[in-house]
C-alpha cells in the first residue's frame, strides 16, 4: 500500500493539527489533532480517507497548524 511519512519538529509543547486535503480543498483525513510535547515527530499517512477507503492517485496537500505556525506542502500520490 502506498504511504508517506510526514516529519516535523516542535520547539515547545503546543496544539498541533495535521490535515490532508485534495486539490479541491476538501478535507480527506486528520492525522494529528491535539497537544504534543516538544521534539522531533513523524506521522505516516497510508493513503486512506477518514472512513478508511483508499484515495485515488493525484495531488494532495497536507497542512501542519500550530499555535505559532501554519505550513502547507504538496504531495503526489502514485499507485
Amino acid at each position: 500500500n502506498p504511504f508517506t511519512t510526514i516529519e516535523y519538529a516542535l520547539p515547545e509543547q503546543m496544539e498541533v493539527d495535521i490535515v490532508i486535503y485534495d486539490v479541491m480543498g476538501r478535507e480527506i483525513k486528520t492525522l494529528v489533532s491535539g497537544i504534543q510535547d516538544p521534539g522531533y515527530k513523524s506521522i505516516t499517512w497510508n493513503s486512506t480517507n477518514s472512513i478508511g477507503e483508499q484515495v485515488s492517485t493525484g495531488v494532495y496537500f497536507y497542512m501542519i497548524s500550530s499555535d505559532k505556525n501554519q505550513i502547507v506542502r504538496k504531495m503526489l500520490l502514485m499507485k
